[in-house]
């Protein structure tokens, strides 16, 4: 089956967030999967569609928007209307094939059910299935009784078989199910042929709720302030027209407080109520009647550098205001990566996704890999054994945000270091819910004198005393360390904020290396648009020894190995064979023939070119006996001056995502971070470290 239909039973059912579980599930295993949806709600004005959009965005879809789709609501009905029903089904199924054709597998997504007959819709999207013939994932309003929706679902059952629909699995979303209750509704729906996937997924406000954004979008308003604070999220309203002493007794958490422009008084106080940890922390202000605050009152709130509160003006009167912001939807944008993370941590920890792919009987042979495909396995991987991951920067805001992100996906447990106060006001300022992490003060932690003692014993042959060691172990990184050293975090991350040199000091110091190994090296996993190789040694060795970069070559494929890569070993020079002489050449003739000693059943080949080892053309002229050559998947290079250079002109030129740097070698993983990185580089180093500890604990 190479596509898929997702309808809701009805209105409010959460599928946009049940559509964009699927698609996380789906590009799981497939390359190109196309997001199709037969019929949208006429977008307002010269918007998209906000389902196509967001799944474009998120998923980096190879698509035109224009034929994502086939008709608007409007659109359809009117053909339908004149008697020319068929015709729309037709149509829908041209396009329909036009992308089976064209990509991997389609995605289906069925109407909003915002008209105002709902049984036909759900027909009409049975109808379409039908004849499209896909399969079928339902998604239901799960508020309600759990008798009421075993008799709602086994009706709809009916319809799917007069259809002759196969349902591939249902999810009820939003729902407060017991495990016996959904159990009972399993059994309800189950044939004889096979037992039905019934998954619950329970109700998240955050989702729904509509942020700061969709307030801008939906009232058409001006950002005076607050601009990189949009996605604070919205709870409840509050018009605010009374005395500041009134109005203060009304502020509740995440409310938007509605006023005119004029009323600088209760703006001001609102600014207050934000900045102040005695009071609620409010959403934002939204200022009526198209009056902005005068020059004065601007130029104070713009000294106010503190201050995170979004504030908007609309040139709309406030009754007429609170009347739009009742119609203000709750949309996932793609920039609302708080909104996103919760709805795949969601799905994926209360929907069974290898039973749907079984049922669904897809899967993927082919050996490709693209970036995103990387990334998402990455995450699952990381999922499936949860470690404890130390961020050493706890205080810095990426590092925040990550932690943000991380928690929600349920990627990890995360420890933060730093001082609490801080930590916390800065995650008030974010909007961050950091909750699930534990947040530990190094130089007031009761772990201290342990670990400076323990730092002591270990260092005192190089002269380091008990006062040094305890002046030592307040330094967050070095703290971090030694948790991982004592088993009290599986893995540690740093290097936002500081350099690698001082990130990989402390384990270079007490750490350790390997048995075996003489060198800590590292990896970039690189992704390019089919497949993910990894490159060694590009960022810590400048000039290793024969010995050493044996090393490198086996840390390298069993790094490689634990990240899913089949290891085929390249060790790289300017010469292929025989062909070339020179002291270059000769170190990496012995370093392969010390790594063939040190490891005989890894596939492995030097030296050779980097054409010779990736190009198969090549490798038939080259080496055409080789069974590494044309087919590498793990390139050593001689020096770190080749390394970092070669794997930055691929990114560049290939358009490669580089993963890294991979730090390997160690007794337990540490990982370093660009002093540049993003937040989307954190939350991949922190899966990658965690992965890596996995696989130490369970080898």
């Amino acid at each position: 089956m190479n596509a898929l239909y997702l309808t809701a039973t009805g209105p409010l059912s959460g599928k946009t967030a049940a559509a964009l579980g699927i698609m996380h599930m789906l590009n799981l295993s497939m390359r190109d999967v196309a997001i199709f949806r037969p019929i949208i709600n006429t977008p307002q004005m010269t918007d998209r569609d906000p389902d196509i959009h967001l799944m474009m965005e998120q998923f980096k879809l190879r698509q035109d928007y224009a034929e994502t789709f086939v008709y608007t609501h409007e659109e359809a009905r009117k053909v339908i209307n004149r008697g020319d029903h068929d015709l729309v089904i037709e149509t829908i199924m041209k396009q329909f094939k036009k992308l089976q054709a064209e990509h991997e597998f389609v995605f289906v997504e069925g109407t909003d059910f915002l008209g105002k007959d709902a049984v036909y819709e759900f027909e009409l999207n049975a109808e379409i299935a039908s004849n499209l013939g896909c399969p079928v994932m339902l998604v239901v309003n799960g508020d309600h009784p759990a008798d009421d929706l075993r008799q709602s679902l086994q009706n709809v059952m009916a319809t799917m078989n007069e259809n002759s629909l196969e349902v591939i699995a249902t999810i009820i979303n939003r729902g407060h199910l017991s495990q016996m209750e959904l159990d009972e509704i399993r059994d309800a729906l189950s044939t004889e042929a096979h037992r039905a996937l019934v998954y619950a997924i329970p109700d998240d406000a955050t989702i729904a709720k509509a942020t700061m954004y969709d307030v801008k979008k939906s009232l058409g308003a001006e950002v005076l302030y607050g601009e990189n604070r949009l996605d604070t999220m919205v709870g409840s309203y509050l018009i605010a027209a009374m005395h500041i002493d009134n109005f203060l007794k009304y502020v509740e958490k995440d409310q938007l407080i509605i006023t005119p422009g004029d009323r600088t008084d209760i703006l001001l106080a609102a600014i207050g109520t934000r900045m102040s940890s005695s009071k609620p922390d409010i959403a934002g202000v939204l200022l009526t009647g198209g009056m902005k605050p005068p020059i004065e009152v601007c130029e104070l709130i713009e000294g106010w550098t503190n201050s995170p509160l979004p504030i908007l003006m609309t040139n709309t009167l406030t009754y007429q205001s609170v009347m739009a912001l009742h119609e203000v939807s709750g949309y996932i944008e793609p920039t609302d990566t708080r909104k996103i993370n919760t709805v795949l941590g969601l799905f994926t920890h209360h929907v069974n996704s290898k039973e749907i792919s079984k049922r669904l009987q897809f899967s993927s042979n082919s050996s490709r890999m693209t970036p995103m495909m990387f990334e998402f396995n990455l995450i699952e991987r990381a999922k499936t054994r949860k470690m404890r991951i130390v961020l050493a920067e706890g205080e810095e805001e990426r590092i925040l945000q990550a932690t943000d992100v991380l928690l929600r996906r349920d990627v990890a447990d995360i420890i933060l270091l730093g001082n609490p106060d801080v930590i916390h006001q800065k995650a008030r300022d974010l909007n961050l819910d950091i909750s699930g992490a534990t947040i530990e003060n190094p130089v007031t932690s009761s772990r201290f004198d342990d670990y400076a003692n323990t730092y002591y014993e270990l260092r005192k042959a190089k002269g380091i005393t008990p006062e040094t060691a305890r002046d030592i172990m307040n330094d967050a990184t070095y703290f971090a360390t030694m948790m991982v050293k004592k088993d009290d975090a599986d893995g540690m991350v740093s290097g936002a904020v500081n350099t690698t040199a001082h990130t990989i000091r402390p384990a270079f110091e007490f750490i350790k290396t390997k048995p075996g190994f003489s060198v800590v090296s590292s990896v970039f996993l690189m992704c390019l648009k089919d497949r993910v190789l990894a490159f060694g040694d590009c960022a810590v060795n400048p000039n290793p020894t024969a010995q050493q970069l044996a090393e490198i070559a086996i840390a390298s494929a069993h790094t490689a190995r634990v990240f899913g890569i089949e290891p085929r070993v390249a060790m790289l020079s300017y010469s292929t064979g025989t062909s070339g002489k020179g002291v270059d050449v000769d170190k990496v003739k012995e370093a392969t023939a010390i790594a063939k000693e040190m490891a005989p059943d890894l596939l492995l080949e030097g030296p050779i070119q980097y054409d010779a080892a990736i190009d198969p053309t090549v490798a038939k002229t080259k080496l055409p006996d080789s069974k590494v050559a044309g087919r590498a998947t793990v390139f050593i290079f001689p020096d770190l001056n080749t390394g970092n250079n070669t794997y930055k002109a691929v990114q560049r030129a290939a358009e490669a995502v580089a993963i890294g740097p991979v730090l390997q070698g160690l007794n337990k993983p540490v990982n370093d971070l660009s002093r540049g990185c993003t937040v989307p580089d954190i939350v991949n180093t922190v899966a990658i470290t965690a992965v890596q500890a996995a696989a130490e604990k369970h080898k």
